[in-house]
Order: structure tokens, then C-alpha cells, then sequence
């Protein structure tokens, strides 16, 4: 993921997706208080899902230290682990110094430029290709897993508001049902562009899976589909954040929402 982002110029965000993801859950939903914890992670949800929101919660945290805010009140009013948002920057810090050694630029796209977002989904997708699900029946929000062709659903707790066609998947959780959790839309031909030669061989995948992948090759072969026109399809779909997003360190900074998260 890391090694990847240079190449999709994101590697500033990257590093940001990658300590949040390996620190325990950032958002706190205590009895009680359920209804104003959905409240306060919707203030930092992102329309293309949890990765980017995730982003969107740290760079607020981090935006809060550097307008001199109280960073526990700031979590304590927007329902935040402290210790998991403290820990994600030490990891973050760490990971920086390791890439900084290997010579691996810091870079980001403008945060102005609509390929800022889709840059960084082509870069999960390069990470995660392994775990891409496919819509298989859209009135019940059901996915088919390509590799073994399970049903799955989106865990309750995404913030993906658009239920996308195709989607990477963090974490794959099995218990009286399996779900999918820690999601992200992909365009279908960012299958055949960010990963070449992978997704062509469709033998590889499950029986009840190929089909919708050799739509998309189809359609490759009936004329060209990727390249600019993918980018121009994903700047198209909205990828913009639920009320601003985040920015990558050093750029623009998310503005913090009423009570301390982002707006």
C-alpha cells in the first residue's frame, strides 16, 4: 500500500489510511449515548466510504492540535478514542521515518484537483485487489466475494452512503452472518487499469463470480473504457466528503465542525 501510493501521488494520505487502520476502532458508541455518536461520525463521514473517512477524522484531530484546541475535548465531544487517534500518530510518525529511509517521496495530489479522492481509492484498490466484492443482488445490498463467491453484507456501522458496484473491503467478519466491514468503491475498470493482467485471467476467481468481471473485459474489448475515461467516470460519481473531507498534511486543512469535528 505504502510502496504503491507514490505512484498514484497520495503517499502523505496513505500513510494516514494505513496508522488508522492499525490502531482499535477510533469511533465510541457508549450505551447511552448511541444516537449522538452516529450524529457526531456522520459529521465525518465521506461519501466514498470508510477509508476516507477514517482520513477525514484524523486530519480534524490533527488540524485541532494545530489551532491549539484540547484535544480530549475535542474527542470527548465528537465521541473519539483519544488513545487510538494518539496512537495513530506515533504509528504514522513511525511509518514516515521507515519510507523517509527507503527514499520513498512524500507526495500528494492537490486537494483542489478532482483526482485528489479517486487517486487514493486506485491506491487501496493496488493494495487490496485480493479483497474486492461485486453487487449480486441490490434490493437485499447483497456482495459476492470474487475468490470464493460468499455472500456478504456491508457492516451496520459504514458510512458508505452509495452502495457501489464494486468495493474493497478491509476486514471480513464472520457471525450469524458475514459482513464485510472497513469499505471502499472502485470503479469496475480500475479492476483492468490498476491492476493488469490480474483480473483478465477469470479462472481464477469462483464459478458464480466471473460473469460480471467478463462484462467488464467485454466492454474493454469493444473499445477503449479506461485511462481518462475511467478518471473522468470517477470525478463524475461525486467523490467529495460529506461536508468538505480532509486534505493531506501540509495542504489545506479539514475546518473543524460545530463542536470540534470536521465540517
Amino acid at each position: 500500500f505504502l510502496v504503491n501510493a507514490t505512484q498514484h501521488n497520495c503517499s502523505n494520505e496513505a500513510l494516514s489510511i494505513a496508522a488508522m487502520l492499525s490502531v482499535p476502532p477510533v469511533f465510541l458508541r457508549p450505551s447511552g449515548s448511541t444516537r449522538a455518536a452516529d450524529e457526531a461520525r456522520n459529521r465525518f463521514a465521506h461519501v466514498d466510504g470508510d477509508h476516507l473517512t477514517l482520513l477525514n477524522v484524523l486530519h480534524a484531530y490533527q488540524h485541532q492540535a494545530q489551532e491549539g484546541g484540547d484535544p480530549g475535548k475535542f474527542c470527548g465531544e465528537n465521541y473519539l478514542n483519544m488513545r487510538s487517534l494518539t496512537q495513530a500518530e506515533v504509528t504514522r510518525e513511525h511509518l514516515r521515518q521507515i519510507m523517509m529511509r527507503m527514499g520513498i517521496p512524500m507526495t500528494s495530489t492537490n486537494f483542489q484537483d478532482k483526482e485528489y479522492y479517486p487517486n487514493i481509492r486506485r491506491c487501496l484498490l493496488s493494495a487490496f485487489f485480493l479483497q474486492v466484492v461485486h453487487l449480486d443482488k441490490p434490493k437485499l445490498g447483497l456482495y459476492l466475494t470474487l475468490q470464493e463467491a460468499e455472500e456478504v453484507s456491508l457492516h451496520p456501522t459504514t458510512c458508505l452512503v452509495n452502495k457501489g458496484e464494486w468495493l474493497i473491503y478491509y476486514q471480513f467478519l464472520q457471525t450469524s452472518r458475514d459482513f464485510v466491514r472497513t469499505v471502499t468503491p472502485v470503479q469496475g475498470e480500475w479492476l483492468l487499469d490498476v491492476v493488469p493482467g490480474y483480473f483478465e485471467d477469470t479462472s481464477r476467481f469462483a464459478r458464480e463470480a466471473r460473469a460480471p468481471l467478463e462484462r467488464l473485459l467485454e466492454r474493454r474489448r469493444s473499445g477503449p473504457i479506461g485511462g481518462a475515461a475511467a478518471a473522468a467516470a470517477a470525478a463524475a460519481g461525486g467523490s467529495r466528503p460529506i461536508g468538505g473531507g480532509g486534505a493531506p498534511i501540509g495542504a489545506r486543512p479539514v475546518a473543524a465542525p460545530a463542536g470540534g469535528a470536521a465540517s
